[in-house]
């Protein structure tokens, strides 16, 4: 029997390299982009052929439309030399960057950037996905914390995530019918270098967060990844449409 193949937008580095070994461990095939980082994502696709599974690692600008369809030729005759398959059955939209940036002072252009990566192209590469994607597999999407509660700074990305969020629900109703599950994972503050590495290099806010966290703590990458990989696979096969919030519990 084939293991199952899952796709992994942002796995050269910090929650999605997480995210993609996470998936290895527990027995599936990976296929990782990255956007400029390629030796990273080699690196990636090393860990993860010496868990003993096969991985690839594919350029893909998300915020690009428009190159969609040449990276899912580039993407199937990958699979077809890599794992001798022309599907995958998982698809984790995970790549993105972080703008901090209060409401009032957020320009169209940075506004136009989290619309084309968070949204815009989570969207169209789902879309464009589902014809590569077999029936009965699954799609995680990554949200945010900050579309259940506020902290100054971050309007414009939450917002993005706040409709990935709905979008999730709609996906979940829509492709019920090929039994593809849709289910969101929701983290919280993490140490990594998202958003200029703010969260895992400024001791004052590491601490201020960790202050508010039931568990006394700021996320690591190795919170995220287990749950992501939970979700591709049939432990869950009946968590559809949900939103699970990975935060240690913020704000309770």
């Amino acid at each position: 029997m084939k293991n199952k193949i899952v796709l992994v937008t942002g796995g050269s580095r910090g929650l999605g390299k997480n995210m993609a070994l996470s998936l290895a461990k527990k027995g599936l095939d990976v296929v990782l982009t990255y956007n400029s980082k390629k030796t990273e994502a080699e690196e990636v696709v090393n860990e993860i052929e010496k868990l003993g599974q096969k991985a690839v690692a594919l350029q893909l600008n998300v915020a690009d439309v428009s190159s969609f369809d040449s990276f899912f030729q580039n993407a199937s005759a990958a699979l077809k030399s890599t794992f001798g398959t022309d599907k995958i059955d998982y698809l984790v939209n995970n790549a993105g960057v972080g703008i901090h940036e209060s409401f009032a002072k957020t320009t169209e252009e940075q506004f136009d950037n989290m619309v084309n990566i968070h949204f815009k192209g989570a969207f169209f590469l789902t879309q464009k996905a589902l014809d590569v994607m077999n029936d009965g597999g699954g799609i995680v999407n990554i949200s945010s914390g900050l579309v259940r509660f506020s902290f100054p700074g971050y309007a414009a990305y939450a917002s993005m995530k706040g409709a990935i969020e709905t979008l999730s629900k709609y996906q979940a109703k829509e492709l019920g019918e090929r039994k593809i599950r849709v289910n969101i994972v929701a983290p919280g503050a993490i140490e990594t270098d998202f958003g200029g590495g703010a969260v895992r290099d400024n001791k004052d806010l590491n601490q201020q967060i960790a202050s508010m966290t039931a568990l006394g703590r700021v996320g690591l990458p190795d919170d995220i990844g287990s749950v992501v990989a939970f979700l591709c696979t049939d432990d869950s096969k009946w968590v559809n449409g949900q939103r699970i919030e990975v935060a240690g519990g913020i704000f309770l």
